[in-house]
């Protein structure tokens, strides 16, 4: 028996899974890790934690079937992307703790080179906005403000990287310095039409070309483990930021096809080919590229809050003790009573990009009750997957003829119903919805030769469907509220 092992590191926890070379889950460990918010707006990990965390799945998930890490073929790494990770080079400790994605800090800096106008440039190198969101800004942030880094940094004695970065460089003992492009695309200094560190990009944000990994294909072989880790090396075969993992572990191989992973945040991916596409408030971004094949680019919509505002619902509000009773309560009234939730608690992502929104709850009345806003929840997610879509339909020319999902908040039939409805376009649900993890584990089985495209195309099989029932011009109206609603939260902060 030959197995793939996914390392999916995300955001609150971290994650191994074993597949089987036909797509089936063998096993699964899972570990959550500390949460830092140490100001208003920045959010931090530490990168010891989540380096340990995902050593300790990997090895529950190897042993809970009593596996031989012999039959392990290779390892596919899948990761919260624009989270920033800098290190020593010689001694592989963490020089600061991890700024997470979600982190706002940067957003001065940004506002200044928008001002400059930067923007139309750094668009055009990376198909991306200039925000806060991604890593380049994190990284000259922590250049500029963590003591003696800087000096350091020049002298090459630092290491910068995304999360699967630093995953590598520890599970290779050091031996490993690099990433895949789909990472690289994400970090504002990436030049994604010759696939390259892009120096005029690193000049304006003031980066040493020499903190940066290399940069190889996603299905490439990028080194071995260290034998002790596993009692055998292992071969890492597969790397890909989790949205485009998800992408590929959805068989969206053609364009027009297009998936949404609800975690934390919800991302809606669409496939759009060989060539980039840019669309106004959304990123152009590689979805993927196999060894000695172009990459494939995508269009992508970030949202930064959907799951975690069901988290917020329990912890914050107390209004539910588990996530999983918001499906009950939601569906205990038929409609929100009018009711909007606009989920800015940490900005909008896509298509607004305002770092400086706050989340807002409107139309509350004496008659509102607490299944009113669990209900509004779960249209929120539904509401911004929407916004997103439209942008990417005007952007690409292709209408969207259906949307594959997966994610936590997909175990939730009601809120996939509601996003079928206020999209106006079938929502399929795979039987596998890990497919962020079997992403990864796919391009490590592409690397090693052990699977193709076409096998995967065959393995995806359809769990659930859900077809939209609401009028439209029901639709239309309901619509309509939620852009009132999102006026309202835009520059809040600011």
């Amino acid at each position: 028996m030959k197995y793939l092992l996914a390392l999916d590191q995300g955001t609150t926890s971290s994650r191994a899974i074993l597949f089987g070379l036909d797509g089936s889950i063998v096993s699964v460990a899972q570990q959550e890790f500390e949460q830092h918010f140490p100001h208003d707006g920045w959010v931090e990990h530490d990168a010891e934690e989540i380096w340990l965390s995902q050593l300790n799945t990997a090895r529950e998930a190897i042993s809970e079937v009593g596996a031989d890490p012999e039959n392990v073929a290779a390892i596919g790494i899948t990761n919260q992307r624009e989270t920033t990770v800098v290190w020593d080079r010689s001694t592989g400790d963490p020089l600061y703790r991890a700024i997470v994605w979600q982190d706002r800090r940067a957003a001065s800096l940004t506002d200044r080179m928008k001002v400059d106008g930067m923007e139309p440039l750094i668009r055009e190198k990376t198909g991306l906005l200039l925000d806060p969101y991604f890593s380049g800004g994190k990284l000259a942030w922590i250049l500029e403000n963590v003591p003696g880094i800087r000096k350091r940094a020049d002298s090459g004695e630092v290491c910068f990287g995304t999360v699967d970065s630093w995953l590598m460089y520890r599970l290779s003992s050091g031996r490993i310095h690099a990433t895949d492009v789909t990472n690289a695309s994400r970090t504002l200094l990436f030049n994604i039409h010759d696939l390259s560190w892009d120096q005029e990009l690193l000049d304006i944000f003031g980066i040493p070309a020499g903190i940066l990994p290399s940069v190889r294909p996603s299905s490439d072989r990028f080194g071995n483990t260290d034998p002790a880790l596993f009692g055998k090396a292992i071969p890492i075969h597969g790397v890909a930021g989790d949205q485009q993992a998800a992408l590929f572990g959805q068989a969206c191989f053609e364009p027009g096809m297009a998936k949404n992973t609800y975690g934390t945040g919800a991302f809606v991916v669409m496939n759009t080919g060989p060539k980039p596409v840019l669309g106004e408030g959304v990123l152009t971004t590689i979805g993927w590229q196999i060894k000695g094949q172009q990459p494939q680019y995508a269009l992508e919509g970030s949202i930064f809050i959907a799951g975690a505002a069901v988290q917020w619902l329990r912890d914050g509000l107390g209004l539910i003790k588990e996530a999983s009773e918001i499906e009950q309560l939601a569906a205990s009234v038929p409609d929100t009573g009018g009711v909007y939730f606009v989920p800015a608690l940490v900005g909008l992502g896509a298509p607004y990009w305002d770092p400086y929104a706050r989340g807002i709850i409107v139309g509350l009345t004496r008659g509102t009750v607490s299944a009113h806003l669990a209900r509004a929840v779960l249209e929120a997610m539904a509401f911004q997957t929407r916004d997103a879509i439209e942008v990417m339909q005007e952007a690409s020319g292709i209408a969207l003829q259906e949307l594959r999902v997966d994610g936590g908040a997909a175990a939730n039939d009601l809120m996939l119903q509601i996003q079928a409805d206020i999209l106006g376009t079938p929502v399929l649900r795979p039987r596998v919805t890990e497919t962020t993890a079997l992403g990864a584990a796919y391009l490590a089985g592409i690397g090693a030769g052990l699977l193709d495209q076409d096998a995967i195309t065959d393995q995806w099989a359809l769990d659930r469907l859900w077809e939209p029932s609401m009028p439209p011009g029901e639709r239309d109206v309901l619509c309509s509220g939620w852009k009132q609603a999102v006026k309202r939260s835009l520059n809040w902060a600011k």
